[in-house]
């Protein structure tokens, strides 16, 4: 059966019947901007304290490996999914660090606000080695020769300038590790104590891992 019903017309009436969005007011963009800024420093605090940071190396304690002026970026989320491994680049606080200003808790806010969008500098010293022991290694150097477990380890890295002194034996405690640098000649690393070196190092001072030279642009490339 065919349907012959004729539709209803649309009048005026029916048209002004339909709701319509009244036009969204733009603001102005100096009234946006506080936002926007504000944003920016909390998505780049997120990302330095949680993801990546950058660093600037300032000595040459890693010739050949990381020269004095080289930016590197340190993966900071890495140690929280694994420990560090031997052979990794680390950043790490400083295992012996004094007694911090007292700032109280308004002034400690705004100093870690400070840190976290790179305008203020963190109470400790930051340090980069590279991982050589692990906890329950045995680490010994014979006139400059590295042994792990008694075993020869292999150093491509070390700088041409030889350091033929000996170290050790020593086992790396528990929750510790074994850091030393590859220039050995004038590296403060674990086989000093402080302040000539910076000992062992507790793992849970280590603030990441470095994984890529980002300046200057002819030195870019993985660590």
């Amino acid at each position: 059966m065919t349907d012959t019903r004729t539709p209803a017309a649309v009048g005026p009436a029916d048209e002004g019947s339909v709701a319509r969005r009244a036009p969204k007011e733009e603001r102005p963009f100096w009234q946006e901007l506080p936002i926007l800024v504000v944003a920016a420093l909390a998505l780049a605090i997120l990302i330095k304290t949680f993801l990546l940071q950058a660093f600037f190396i300032p000595s040459t304690s890693m010739l050949p490996t990381l020269e004095v002026g080289d930016r590197v970026i340190v993966c900071r989320i890495c140690v929280r999914i694994s420990e560090p491994d031997r052979g990794d680049i680390i950043v790490f606080a400083d295992p012996d660090p004094g007694d911090g200003p007292g700032r109280g808790v308004v002034g400690g806010v705004l100093h870690w606000l400070g840190e976290g969008i790179g305008v203020a500098r963190p109470d400790d010293d930051d340090f980069i080695k590279r991982v050589i022991g692990l906890p329950g290694d045995v680490i010994e150097i014979r006139r400059g020769r590295l042994f792990r477990n008694g075993e020869r380890v292999p150093e491509p890295y070390l700088s041409p300038q030889k350091d033929t002194r000996s170290f050790g034996p020593m086992t790396v405690p528990a929750e510790e590790l074994f850091v030393l640098g590859d220039n050995r000649l004038v590296s403060g690393d674990s086989r000093f104590d402080p302040p000539t070196g910076v000992g062992l190092v507790p793992i849970d001072r280590v603030i990441g891992t470095a994984f890529v030279i980002v300046w200057p642009p002819g030195r870019w490339g993985g660590v």
